[in-house]
């Protein structure tokens, strides 16, 4: 196969490259093999130093990579600019924090001295998606890195130029030859890299099949995984939720990145009582949004990522409205060249409709409407998601109550859900399993060993 660059917002192809063939693949293993002792063996504070090196990096090519980002998924600019920082700050804060994660940690025990040490595992493979091309490959790398493993990139097939830009970033931060290394292969070549023995552990965000073929093919040889795959957030609008702060970060939430983010809010939950004067507000914000060239400044509404997802995005609301649900604005692709669809409210989303059971992966609201907190609760837990949620009320001790009772492995009271390298992310149920970021995300791929001496 050949990987290629097309611009979402012509549809055009505009760059293109072969996959590797058995050689190159060998040839890739056989360096990462030979470089991971001797990282592992490098001093932390060496390490850490290159991470702090990435970020300068990082920061100095910010136009180059967002517009590859842009050019090569759709996203707007300035989240493009925005998603080149984070990766900076996560290197930053690795090189800041690492020591303190992987210090012995001394426990009290029947031994004259016991502790803990955290060793890396060796080399981690990374299956990662083209939604956040960079972001997903850096909060993954920078702790794993840090902690003296490996790394090798599977990256989506249709991010090509990032992938490759991702291993230039660390080549010029001065990483040794081999410790980063991506990989141009297609899915189909993805078990064969992880059942090599050269390979210790894999992580990989995407879908929910793609993680069900990696944690089996993963598990038939014992080796650690951490999938982070979709999601369906619940955000859920009290009767005292304060309209004006909910509606601004609804927009914020579901139409970031054109909808195309795993935690994006997905399931507008809304108590009766507000429910209309919500919907009119929502409305009013999201046809404000303008499609155009993402590159432009002005635009505030980006192209989908590819054609075959704004394909199936229509479906579901077509068989969404087709059972019941109601339009209240868009619901249909844009005329003219590239993938864009319109901004869109599906409401009155009930039990059955696409909108309601599936993920939406795209600038698509499905609003359901509840009687109350007990049921809202409910329905937010009756999904086979469980990543992110938020809940949205005056009442801040109302609002941690109810998050501690949603199935999800993030929840947000009053803010948007994000992920933050100081804090754990990750999900439940078929959102997956494993943390990335902050210690818990350092430590997924650390060997935990018990040392007891008399």
């Amino acid at each position: 196969m050949a990987f290629s660059t097309v611009n979402p917002a012509t549809a055009q192809s505009v760059w293109a490259c072969d996959a590797w063939d058995a050689t190159q693949i060998e040839r890739t293993l056989a360096e990462s093999a030979r470089a991971a002792a001797p990282w592992a063996a490098t001093e932390l504070s060496a390490r850490c130093a290159l991470l702090r090196r990435a970020a300068e990096v990082l920061r100095g090519r910010t136009a180059e990579l967002a517009g590859l980002i842009t050019l090569e998924m759709g996203k707007l600019a300035k989240e493009a600019r925005a998603e080149v920082e984070k990766c900076a700050l996560a290197c930053d804060y690795y090189a800041e924090h690492a020591p303190a994660f992987v210090a012995d940690e001394l426990i009290a025990s029947d031994a004259g001295r016991s502790l803990v040490a955290y060793q890396p595992l060796g080399t981690v493979l990374a299956v990662m998606p083209w939604n956040f091309p960079l972001w997903q490959v850096f909060r993954f790398a920078a702790p794993a890195l840090a902690a003296g493993n490996g790394a090798l990139l599977k990256h989506a097939s249709n991010v090509p130029q990032c992938a490759l830009a991702i291993e230039g970033v660390f080549t010029e931060a001065g990483f040794p030859p081999g410790i980063f290394r991506t990989l141009m292969i297609g899915a189909a070549q993805v078990e064969q890299v992880i059942t090599d023995p050269r390979v210790h552990a894999v992580t990989l965000t995407g879908s929910e099949p793609a993680g069900r073929k990696v944690a089996a093919a993963a598990g038939a040889h014992l080796k650690k995984t951490v999938l982070e795959l979709g999601g369906s957030d619940p955000f859920m609008v009290l009767e005292d939720a304060d309209l004006e702060l909910t509606v601004s970060n609804a927009l914020a939430s579901r139409f970031l990145n054109a909808g195309q983010s795993c935690i994006a809010a997905k399931r507008f939950i809304v108590v009766d009582a507000v429910a209309d004067a919500f919907v009119a507000s929502f409305k009013a914000e999201v046809e404000k949004l303008a499609a155009g060239d993402p590159a432009a400044e002005g635009t505030t509404l980006a192209p989908m990522a590819r054609g075959d997802l704004r394909d199936e995005l229509h479906k579901q609301v077509v068989a969404s409205l087709e059972r019941g649900a109601e339009k209240v604005t868009g619901c249909e692709p844009l005329p003219g060249p590239g993938y864009y669809y319109a901004a869109s409210i599906l409401d009155r989303v009930a039990p059955g409709m696409p909108a309601y059971e599936e993920e939406l992966f795209g600038p698509v609201a499905a609003v359901i409407r509840v009687v109350d907190e007990t049921e809202a609760l409910a329905v937010a837990n009756a999904s086979r998601f469980g990543l992110g949620a938020s809940v949205w009320t005056r009442d801040s001790e109302r609002g941690e109550r109810l998050a501690r009772r949603i199935q999800a492995g993030a929840c947000f009271v009053n803010g948007l859900v994000k992920s933050d390298p100081r804090l754990p992310f990750g999900g439940v149920k078929a959102s997956g399993y494993g943390r990335e970021l902050s210690h818990h995300g350092l430590r997924e791929f650390v060997n935990a060993k018990t040392i007891w001496v008399r």
